[in-house]
């Protein structure tokens, strides 16, 4: 064989190699596109009711005890349990040091009258009787906080909740009694910061005891904060419930709902959104205009049967992969099947 049929032969085989080469590329690329089905999504009217969790707490927890950390207790008046009203007498204190303050007191009443009496025949000057009714006004002062410290009264009606010591024990570094007010009482949460313009004082919520799930209860909302956490981006909420009948207690587990009325949102189908794995993202795949598809993030609502809320990330007519996503990665090729 001469020099040109042995070129002419290799060129051949090259030509038919590459030839060869190109279909299968085609082959293989049209082989791979991952079979898939979509769903167009749509938008529907979704009520914004709202459920929260919380614990019910007294309105107020108020300690009893007295400003001296080793005065002796004569006598507490109430166990606990029992029913206080605002200003009742809860404890009686030893009494040396009040009545000594109370005896000062008559005295320098007496003195001060006399002088001021002097003062108006002329026996004494007016700076004497000034500088005696400065006294009396400080000693009297000081007998009224020792009577508060004596004779411990109920700042607000409630019940007795907690007793730490007995008649005759030196009051130590913990209150005598607590009194906590149990109506109303209060329920604190937090909610979405999407709602902070919707939250006003006097907003109506229901609440559902666990201890009574036949019944619903009222509150109104009494304090939204006025700041948002940046982590968690909630702000914080206090809820008043009414408690006249007194069946709520302290501790209960509550559900608070909230209506914020209704607006038209996209839904998804629920198996069409993905959780990104090691984060708490989700994600759907959007069908793209040259059959492939993008792995869209999606802000999830509230879950509405078999379909999710969808807040951002979705416009209407979107078509979102429903079946075949199991090895899709952003911006595989797929083939659409019905």
């Amino acid at each position: 064989m001469n020099k040109n049929s042995v070129f002419l032969a290799i060129s051949m085989a090259l030509l038919m190699a590459g030839c060869t080469g190109g279909g299968q590329q085609t082959t293989t690329a049209t082989d791979n596109a991952q079979e898939v089905k979509v769903q167009a999504v749509h938008s529907q009217t979704v009520d914004q009711e709202e459920v929260y969790t919380a614990t019910i707490e007294p309105y107020t927890r108020n300690m009893i005890s007295t400003f001296q950390a080793t005065m002796r207790i004569e006598k507490i008046m109430v166990e606990v349990g029992d029913y206080v009203t605002a200003g009742q007498l809860l404890v009686q204190m030893e009494q040396a040091s009040y009545l000594q303050a109370k005896l000062q007191l008559e005295n320098l009443k007496v003195d001060y009258n006399r002088t001021e009496s002097l003062f108006q025949t002329g026996g004494v000057s007016k700076q004497t009787v000034d500088q005696l009714k400065t006294q009396l006004d400080v000693t009297q002062e000081t007998f009224d906080n020792l009577e508060k410290n004596t004779f411990l009264k109920s700042p607000v009606s409630g019940i007795v909740t907690q007793r730490n010591f007995d008649n005759g024990d030196l009051s130590g570094g913990q209150p005598i009694l607590q009194v906590q007010q149990l109506n109303p009482l209060k329920v604190s949460f937090n909610i979405q910061e999407n709602y902070f313009p919707q939250l006003k004082p006097q907003m109506q919520a229901a609440i559902r005891l666990d201890s009574y799930p036949d019944e619903e209860f009222e509150g109104r909302v009494r304090l939204v904060y006025p700041t948002i956490d940046p982590v968690s981006h909630t702000f914080t909420t206090e809820i008043v419930v009414n408690n006249n009948k007194m069946k709520i207690r302290p501790g209960m587990y509550a559900r608070v709902s909230f209506n914020f009325g209704s607006v038209e949102h996209i839904v998804v189908p629920d198996v069409a959104v993905v959780r990104q794995e090691g984060v708490n993202d989700r994600y759907v795949y959007v069908l793209n205009t040259d059959n492939t598809v993008i792995y869209t993030k999606v802000t999830l609502g509230k879950r509405l049967g078999n379909l999710y809320e969808i807040l951002s990330g979705l416009n209407e007519g979107d078509q979102v992969v429903v079946a075949g996503l199991t090895r899709l990665v952003d911006g595989a090729a797929v083939k659409v099947v019905q």
